[in-house]
């Protein structure tokens, strides 16, 4: 696991790097390297989050980070500051993540009944033997729950899937979610609300962790996954190098209308990592030395 460090939630209602961020705008716009790398850095753990969230897979999700991240940094000078760099940045994130082509694991969801059907195809088997096996056994159930959860955002249409992100695994309040997506406060919550009742109605139905009666349990499927090939207990997607729980970064707010079933639902997501980016820092630098780059931001040798 990483070194955990302090996050800025960009998406706090009064978040502490608004001024920070305006200052790392103004430097990188007048040619400070470092100014520019420091503002990567601030949001690409968060950028990484909603994009592996919308696509599935890490690697997807890498190449989503680089590209927004791209018209971020060629757009950067035309920023007027006539919104916080949070709302004017995450709107272009937002905006390519619904946009974007279908990729890899999304191509394959179509809806939730389709999910569900292979999953009850998947058989019950008995625990695996897992001594000495590369990670122990919470690790690899965690595994197949995020993997499984990751599986149902993606049977939600785009705009559905987005505002779930942003409005139940991360907290944005209303007033953000809308300013955000371009859209009023009441269809954010539309939009949530439809998108929590698909996703806790499947949940509630057929996961063990919401009601041991449910025909679905990780540890049940965990032999035949990775007899599939699906999960490799040498090779974690979800469950290494993640920076904090989501419910240390995001939760500034709770409802308190939510029922039982909701609630563990939510609980579920919240307890999921937040997981942390590959350093785009890198790659941006070569991009730095480009006459393009030069053009927009005079930077100096």
């Amino acid at each position: 696991m990483v070194k955990r460090r302090q996050l800025t939630n960009p998406f706090a209602e009064n978040p502490e790097g608004n001024n920070r961020d305006a200052a790392l705008v103004a430097s990188a716009i007048g040619g400070e390297k470092a100014a520019l790398e420091e503002l990567i850095r601030r949001h690409q753990n968060w950028i990484y989050n909603i994009a592996l969230r919308m696509v599935g897979h890490p690697q997807d999700a890498e190449d989503v980070v680089q590209e927004v991240l791209l018209k971020i940094i060629t757009k950067l000078s035309t920023f007027e500051q006539r919104s916080s760099f949070r709302t004017w940045a995450y709107r272009i994130v937002t905006n390519h993540v619904l946009n974007m082509r279908k990729r890899g694991v999304e191509k394959k969801m179509v809806s939730f009944e389709a999910y569900w059907e292979a999953i009850d195809c998947t058989p019950d088997m008995d625990i695996p033997d897992l001594q000495g096996a590369p990670a122990d056994l919470p690790v690899l159930l965690e595994e197949i729950n995020i993997h499984c959860m990751m599986g149902m955002l993606l049977c939600l249409n785009r705009e559905l899937r987005l505002a779930f992100i942003l409005g139940e695994v991360f907290q944005v309040s209303d007033r953000i979610g809308g300013e955000i997506l371009q859209i009023s406060k009441d269809l954010f919550r539309q939009r949530l609300s439809r998108a929590r009742k698909r996703i806790f109605g499947f949940m509630t139905e057929k996961c063990g962790l919401i009601d041991k009666g449910n025909p679905c349990h990780c540890e049940k499927k965990l032999q035949a996954l990775i007899e599939a090939g699906s999960i490799d207990p040498g090779k974690l997607m979800f469950s290494r190098d993640y920076l904090h729980r989501i419910k240390a970064v995001s939760g500034q707010r709770q409802e308190k209308l939510k029922t039982m079933y909701e609630t563990k639902c939510q609980s579920v997501f919240l307890e999921h990592p937040f997981q942390s980016s590959p350093d785009f820092v890198a790659a941006f630098r070569q991009m730095m030395k480009s006459d393009e780059f030069r053009d927009i931001f005079e930077f100096g040798n």
